[in-house]
């Protein structure tokens, strides 16, 4: 047996708010949806899937802004770059990530290279870093290449602790 809090015990770790705003990651409107129907959810927009079991990939400085800001739900933010081999030793577990704690994490990457103005705003220092967000505010921060299951683990630790 896993000691891997699976989705449905993290959502009793959050406050459930009657609907939660989603910011949808292919055209980056503001989608109202319900906690009790989170899959499938659509956008209100483009009509395209809120959640789709892979990271959200943040091109641009104002998108992630919006993503941070508008999102109900907490934020899972890995900031890594092109040429960090831990980086891309992380991918395959950190798209593990994002079906495990979809729908009530939105799982989200930052290319810091890219993005350069996010590494100096966050004093991102080192490659690969893991940030946490709730309520827009950063609630947690581990650099390092991790395994799946430790990004897992160490999110709903935050996560209960937060409440």
């Amino acid at each position: 047996m896993s000691d891997i809090a699976a989705p449905a015990e993290l959502a009793a770790t959050v406050q459930q708010p009657s609907a939660h705003n989603i910011v949808c990651p292919h055209c980056q409107e503001v989608t109202a949806v319900s906690p009790a129907n989170s899959l499938p959810a659509t956008c209100g927009s483009c009509q395209k899937a809120l959640f789709t079991g892979q990271p959200v990939n943040l091109t641009d400085e104002a998108t992630f802004d919006k993503t941070i800001a508008q999102t109900d739900i907490p934020v899972l933010v890995d900031f890594w770059a092109p040429w960090c081999g831990p980086c891309h030793q992380m991918a395959p577990g950190y798209v593990q990530v994002a079906k495990q704690l979809e729908p009530k994490v939105r799982v989200v990457k930052a290319d810091t290279e890219a993005i350069a103005s996010l590494s100096a705003r966050f004093n991102i220092r080192m490659v690969p870093t893991m940030m946490l967000f709730s309520g827009g505010k950063e609630i947690g921060r581990r650099p390092g290449a991790m395994s799946g299951n430790d990004i897992v683990k160490w999110a709903n630790l935050l996560l209960k602790n937060k409440i």
